[in-house]
């Protein structure tokens, strides 16, 4: 049994985390400024992350420190906050991290750092499907938050302050969110901004589970999807119409995901399991 500090315990992606860690026998301590779901399975502190007061003594006697609170989009909120805030938390995270000796560092990135899905200026993939090489292009502060996040990360890591894994997922999503969420963005172009990706947050927090257990040097940075899109037709139809003379470089059979999770699959045995195929349709 490991001891792991989750921040942002409390949030739809977090709560599936922590609850993935301790089915998975970790004791998780949950930091976050929003009460608990009912029922968690966790110790729980209220408090604010990006306050390095509170973070570091949570921190204290870790194993890992698995970094998830945050603005979640640069919608809703003024830019400054959404920096100002996302930013603090990531360093007291990193800092605690550092401080207290805990030897595996987990974010929750964003598949945002490559432009999409917030850009002012339009992206064209420079590739698909999309891997780690592909170069990142932020725009909008969120994704620029998440970008200098990974980067805050590689200056610990390169310090030999811990081992560490940032994760790059797209739109986290439940069987009871996904319809209401992406039902009507399926019917306007802008779907294509998202590249139609999304994730389960029960294959999000497998992932999670296996960044925190599995054996990691360095900073490994992987991106996270679902097997499939988000759409009821052809991925190669869904390209030639939004990103024409886009190159593919492996072929995208059927409603093929336009991410490629290859290497998380051979850092961390991740294999999505679930499909929105699979949800329940509810009915009004």
């Amino acid at each position: 049994m490991s001891r792991i500090l989750v921040t942002g315990s409390s949030g739809l992606l977090g709560r599936h985390v922590a609850a993935s860690l301790v089915n998975a026998g970790h004791s998780v301590t949950g930091l976050d400024i929003g009460a608990p779901p009912d029922g968690a399975g966790w110790s729980h502190v209220t408090g604010e992350a990006g306050d390095l007061a509170v973070v570091a003594p949570l921190a204290k006697d870790m194993d890992a420190l698995v970094h998830i609170a945050a603005i979640p989009r640069p919608t809703g909120r003024a830019a400054a906050d959404v920096f100002r805030i996302n930013m603090a938390a990531m360093y007291a995270a990193v800092e605690a991290a550092r401080l207290c000796g805990v030897p595996r560092f987990v974010y929750a990135s964003s598949f945002s750092v490559l432009g999409f899905p917030f850009f002012e200026t339009p992206v064209v993939p420079a590739y698909l499907p999309i891997d780690e090489a592909h170069p990142i292009g932020a725009q909008d502060v969120y994704a620029t938050t998440k970008w200098l996040g990974e980067e805050l990360v590689e200056t610990m890591v390169r310090r030999g302050a811990f081992s560490a894994v940032s994760l790059r997922m797209p739109w986290i999503q439940t069987p009871d969110t996904f319809h209401a969420a992406i039902g009507p963005r399926r019917l306007h172009a802008d779907a294509a901004r998202d590249l139609w990706a999304y994730l389960d947050a029960r294959d999000a927090a497998a992932a999670f589970v296996a960044a925190v257990e599995r054996p990691v040097t360095g900073h490994v940075r992987l991106f996270l999807s679902a097997a499939d899109s988000y759409m009821d037709c052809a991925s190669a139809d869904l390209i030639a119409k939004a990103y024409p003379g886009t190159p593919v470089h492996t072929p995208i059979a059927g409603s093929a995901a336009l991410i490629d999770t290859s290497a998380a699959q051979q850092q961390l045995g991740f294999a999505p399991r679930h499909s929105w195929r699979d949800y329940p349709v509810c009915e009004n």
